[in-house]
């Protein structure tokens, strides 16, 4: 695992805004998804498992990851992917081909069974079919996750006054929510719709020092505009950092409409957390251009 450094990208009279590069931590298996798999992946050593078995849909970075990482860790891995239509379409996914690649084993599911995939009923189904597994949720949110995401925040950290990061399952910012310091106030920034969020984070996390601004997900999970296209172009362009269009564009676009709008009180000190997820840059141009939109003018 390299050091991980802080970033400064932002500085005014008003405010300091620096971004933790959690993107960095691995080639493959980047920022939360290294930290929520890290005591996973011991606990299923540990406990004799050789196989796990996860959920994810059509540009899934946890599918990517837990295909990675469970080959770097000597396990099989076998993927519940969401949509039985992209069965004969994984040539054409930049996330399904890599996970395959990796060694990842999938079954294709519709829709309407993957929303049934938390009950008692289809795991013993899933166990009965590919026999003992380790289950890593999808997202890969679960306490060993909420652990791992505790280690994010440093000593170093404790400047800051408002963390910032953005919330899928909710996992990265209950941890975040506990590593912090009473001083400081973390932000979430969903990247999908929905006020089940705030209960999700609330079997995680212990303490109140959060709050979710529900503003910046462009319409729900995946979906992008041309504004958000434009904001990442330009951020790489002037920074040097790369944001992927599901998570860290929608959450780097908010903090800076949120220090537009005077949101943070002066002299505020912001850490924006990088939670990687640029493996699906690759699949969201072909997405963009299908709908004869500007790519997004990154390599990763």
């Amino acid at each position: 695992m390299v050091e991980i450094k802080n970033q400064l990208i932002l500085k005014t009279n008003k405010v300091d805004v620096f971004i933790k590069r959690e993107d960095l931590i691995h080639p493959f298996v980047s920022g939360n998804k290294y930290r929520k798999l890290k005591y996973n992946l011991l606990k299923a050593k540990e406990d004799g498992y050789s196989v796990l078995l996860t959920f994810g849909g059509a540009f899934s970075n946890h599918i990517a990851a837990v295909a990675f990482a469970g080959k770097e860790n000597n396990f099989k891995t076998i993927g519940i992917i969401r949509g039985d239509e992209l069965r004969e379409k994984i040539e054409d996914n930049p996330t399904l081909k890599f996970a395959q690649e990796n060694g990842m084993q999938f079954e294709f599911i519709s829709r309407a069974q993957y929303s049934d995939k938390q009950s008692p009923e289809f795991e013993e189904e899933l166990r009965r079919r590919f026999g003992n597994f380790y289950l890593i949720p999808e997202g890969g949110t679960n306490e060993l996750a909420v652990k791992g995401c505790e280690e994010i925040l440093t000593v170093d950290d404790a400047q800051f006054d408002y963390i910032c990061c953005a919330v899928g399952t909710g996992g990265t910012i209950s941890g975040i929510i506990n590593s912090a310091l009473p001083h400081q106030k973390v932000l979430g920034f969903p990247a999908l719709k929905g006020d089940f969020l705030k209960k999700e984070i609330r079997k995680f996390a212990s303490n109140e020092n959060w709050e979710l601004i529900a503003d910046y997900h462009f319409g729900g999970y995946g979906k992008v505009n041309l504004e958000l296209i434009e904001f990442i172009n330009n951020f790489y362009q002037d920074n040097n950092v790369p944001l992927d269009p599901v998570y860290t564009g929608k959450l780097v676009f908010g903090v800076t409409d949120l220090i537009e709008k005077n949101y943070f009180p002066d002299k505020s000190k912001i850490l924006i957390i990088h939670t990687g997820g640029l493996q699906g840059i690759q699949g969201m141009n072909t997405v963009l251009e299908n709908k004869q939109l500007p790519k997004i003018n990154i390599n990763v």
